[in-house]
């Protein structure tokens, strides 16, 4: 017997393995082949889909190109921005930030240096950043934190209205660094012939593992919404037009007497036999015409009532069969 199709119960996180920056994730049962394909989904997605932010831009004070150097520095600028590359930024705002590098004497400095406005905040503080080795030497940097997805070229991250000394850089802006899944074999009953999926996902820390999972899930979901909310938008227009054709069927479904005619039209109708509006509309005016005693003016008189109701003489009932029978069925009338 059909059963339709089995559909996951159980998502769980291990929590042992479980830190900021690294996950596993099973999920289970799964109809056979849809592991591969929800896996498969859900890692491209969280590849390449979920929000980041990095630096798209960095001015340093009395530089005008990367490819120059700095008295006292032992890294050039290109060496720089290189480093800054790997800063790992969480922002709190969808704007643009601007973060501020400056220092002065000799020393090694880290991410720690780097002031960052109440909304912005550095993971990695500990990452190297520039060495100084002369007392005297300094050095300012300007860099532009912006939120985006997936990797933009330095071209794309520039804008018209910046300083001429601001050199645009490519980032990368994804915090999900790397996930894989596998599909193993798992029981349903007494038959093992389901998917069970493992995912690992791996971040930079400024998105956990689990975070990333659900915001993947819900681009996924508002990807597919188009194919399903067609079916929605279509369902209310039926449901209005069967509405309507209820109304009509519950018409057909009454008895003539309730049509508060005239007593020789009524009388006329039932020597004729017709108990209920259905086997009227039925009739034609020539049919109707044939009845002992109706004449003409009964003929108005019922077909202006029928016409108030929606109905008329000779329509085709056959048109409203399946709400007359779903009334039927439901015991809303008695049987035609």
């Amino acid at each position: 017997m059909w059963k339709g199709l089995v559909k996951p119960k159980k998502l769980e996180f291990d929590q042992k393995k479980q830190t900021d920056e690294f996950g596993v994730m099973t999920a289970e049962p799964f109809e056979r082949g849809f592991g591969v394909t929800i896996g498969n989904s859900l890692r491209r997605l969280m590849l390449s889909s979920i929000v980041g932010n990095a630096v798209v831009a960095v001015k340093f004070e009395g530089i005008h190109h990367e490819f120059s150097t700095i008295d006292g520095v032992v890294e050039d600028v290109s060496d720089i921005i290189l480093n800054i590359k790997q800063l790992i930024v969480r922002k709190h705002t969808p704007e643009d930030r601007t973060i501020v590098l400056s220092i002065k004497g000799k020393g090694e400095y880290t991410a720690a240096a780097i002031e960052t406005t109440p909304d912005v905040e550095i993971l990695n503080k500990d990452l190297h950043i520039v060495t100084i080795t002369d007392d005297k030497a300094s050095l300012r940097a300007e860099m532009v934190v912006r939120s985006g997805r997936g990797y933009s070229p330095a071209e794309e991250n520039a804008d018209p209205n910046w300083d001429i000394a601001m050199i645009p850089i490519d980032a990368v802006f994804s915090p999900v660094r790397k996930v894989t899944y596998r599909v193993e074999e798992t029981r349903v009953e007494q038959s093992s012939n389901y998917d069970k999926l493992i995912l690992e996902i791996h971040t930079n820390g400024a998105v956990r593992p689990n975070d990333a999972l659900t915001q993947a899930a819900k681009n996924l979901k508002d990807h597919l919404s188009l194919f399903i909310s067609t079916e929605e938008e279509v369902e209310p227009v039926m449901q209005t037009v069967n509405e309507e054709k209820m109304k009509v069927a519950l018409s057909l479904r009454k008895s003539v007497d309730e049509l508060e005619l005239s007593v020789r039209s009524f009388n006329c109708l039932k020597n004729a036999n017709i108990k209920s509006i259905f086997e009227l509309v039925k009739k034609t005016d020539q049919d109707m015409l044939k009845t002992r005693n109706f004449g003409r003016k009964s003929l108005n008189e019922i077909k202006e009532i029928l016409e108030e109701m929606g109905l008329s003489l000779g329509m085709n009932v056959e048109n409203y069969r399946d709400e007359l029978t779903a009334i039927e069925q439901g015991g809303a009338a008695k049987p035609l």
